[in-house]
């Protein structure tokens, strides 16, 4: 069974950092791409950055370009996303998605809230 589980969110103030994590387990993680999306309450996903299987290219929103960081470990089956620089426009609930055997998986996903 195909299980991904977010960690890391929190409270923090604007220009604070985060380091979100996702445990993976049922597949053979270092095999797959991995994507980061967020959401706001009665909004739809948005994309927030992705990596290729073997953490050789990255990709970032516009928004987040500069200020996150995409990585993985694939020995410990742990993909991340480093937050610096946080704002308030960056509140949301965090997700780890991936499409493994043509099935979409998510996680229950992490909530960060930037407020002073």
């Amino acid at each position: 069974e195909v299980q991904l589980v977010e960690s890391g969110g929190g409270l923090v103030q604007p220009g604070g950092s985060l380091r979100l994590s996702c445990v993976a387990s049922g597949f053979t993680f270092g095999d797959y791409d991995m994507i980061w999306f967020r959401q706001a309450p009665g909004k739809g996903l948005e994309w927030v950055s992705s990596i290729n299987s073997n953490g050789g290219r990255t990709y970032y929103e516009d928004s987040v370009k500069g200020r996150f960081t995409i990585s993985r470990d694939n020995a410990k089956n742990t993909l991340y996303l480093q937050m610096n620089s946080l704002k308030p426009e960056d509140t949301d609930v965090y997700y780890c998605t991936s499409n493994v055997a043509n099935s979409n998986y998510r996680g229950q996903g992490t909530q960060v809230t930037v407020s002073s």
